[in-house]
This record gives structure tokens, sequence and C-alpha cells, in this order.
């Protein structure tokens, strides 16, 4: 795979936005705010900014709590999910390229949580990382939570997981390529006798090469918990430095 195809640019459509916005109970939701809340430590009325924020189950759970939130992805039927489910349009939708942040020291905290992290190569990821810096507030904290590192990543992972989400099923073939430090992934979604095959690639990172990544882009790097080589996947809390 030719792992700067940018891949990412229409994976999610149709058979993958529906498993992805299916996948998720409310009580798991609810629980991934309450981790992100924790870990931003902000007061009620406080800007955050969600990226990417896919359906923006999330950026809706924050702002429920609070929170004026920013959501931005590149998938249109993500946002376009986003905005139907948004009632009360409590949420600023934009679709932008996560590497594409224009506003300049704006938000008071922000998070990048699943599986979201390391779709790039490595100037691509780090220009993520600094983007989402120039528009954090000096001092603002920002949340990565992600399996791409290795040190947890290789302890977990299965050549041929699947997983069914009601008439959805989803089967993945995982391949480690060990010199690009990338997973590349084979995902065939079946739904209703029709098969749809995509690939996909992320790099994968030591712990010190992640923590070293987010440092030069201008942030204090802590851990919401200690690190532990069983959990499947780390998150990073990284303050923007004054």
């Amino acid at each position: 795979m030719n792992t700067h195809s940018n891949w990412w640019e229409h994976f999610f459509e149709g058979a993958a936005v529906d498993l992805w916005l299916r996948a998720l109970t409310p009580e798991h939701t609810e629980h991934e705010a309450e981790c992100v809340t924790r870990a931003l430590a902000l007061p009620q009325g406080a800007e955050v900014l969600d990226v990417p924020c896919g359906g923006g189950r999330l950026s809706l759970a924050l702002a429920a709590r609070g929170y004026r939130l920013t959501g931005v992805d590149w998938s249109r039927e993500f946002l376009n999910h986003a905005r139907e489910v948004d009632t009360r349009q409590a949420v600023a939708w934009e679709r932008r390229d996560m590497r594409d942040l224009p506003w300049r020291a704006r938000f008071d905290g922000a998070f990048c949580v699943g599986n979201s992290f390391g779709y790039l190569d490595d100037e691509g990821n780090a220009a993520f990382l600094r983007a989402v810096a120039a528009a954090l507030k000096p001092g603002a904290r920002f949340v990565l939570e992600t399996p791409m590192v290795l040190e947890n990543l290789l302890g977990h992972l299965q050549e041929r997981p699947w997983w069914q989400v009601g008439d959805l099923r989803l089967l993945v073939v995982n391949r480690y390529d060990h010199a690009a430090q990338r997973l590349e992934i084979e995902y065939t979604f079946v739904s209703n006798g029709r098969v749809d095959v995509r690939t996909g690639s992320h790099r994968a990172y030591t712990y010190r090469e992640l923590a070293a990544l987010i440092e030069a882009a201008g942030f204090r790097v802590e851990l919401d918990q200690p690190w532990t080589r069983s959990a499947h996947a780390v998150t990073f809390v990284a303050t923007r430095d004054r």
C-alpha cells in the first residue's frame, strides 16, 4: 500500500460510516466524555476543539455538559449525521483536513480520541500536532488517546479480528510493516449481501517517539493514567507551553 495515498479521504463513506455510528453504546460515549472532561479539567463554558470529530458523539456529549464545542472532520457523511442529530445547534461543525485549523490561540482545550491518530506520514502527523498547538491558548490542554503505541499495539494485535453490529459485519486483516512502522489494514464490510473491501494505514510509534513528537509541536507531555503494557490505548495529556 502507498501510505501517502490519502486513503482516509474516501474511507469514511457508506458502510464504514454506518458501522462506526452504530458500534458504540451511549454508555460508552458517556464514559469517554467523562474521561475527556476530567483530563481537560475545564470549567463549564470553556471552548473545546474535537478533531477529528467523526459523527459528533463526543462533541455532543461535551456540549451537553456545558462546554462550547467545535467539531472538525473531513467526512461529509459523518458531518451530515452530526448536523442532523445536533437539533439544538450546540456545536460548530467544520469540514476540514485535521491539519487545517485556522484558529489562533482560540481554544481552552482540545481532544483527539479513538482510532483517529496516525493516518498520515510523519510530517503529516507532526503538522496535525502543530496545528492543534497553534489553535490552543497558552497553558491549554490537549488530550490524545491512541492505540498506535507500539509497546501496547503489538501485544494486542490480532491478525483477523471481526465484529458484528446489527446486520453489518466487519472483518479486519492486520499486517504490521516493521520497516515503515505502519499497521496496514484491510477492512471487509458485509451488509445485506453486499461486500465492500477497503484499505487503511496507521503510523505506529514507540511511546518515546510519540511523546517526542508531541513535545516537538510545543507541548509538555503527561499521562492521564500510569502507563501499563496491558492497556489497549494510551492517553497523553499535553499542555501547550506558555
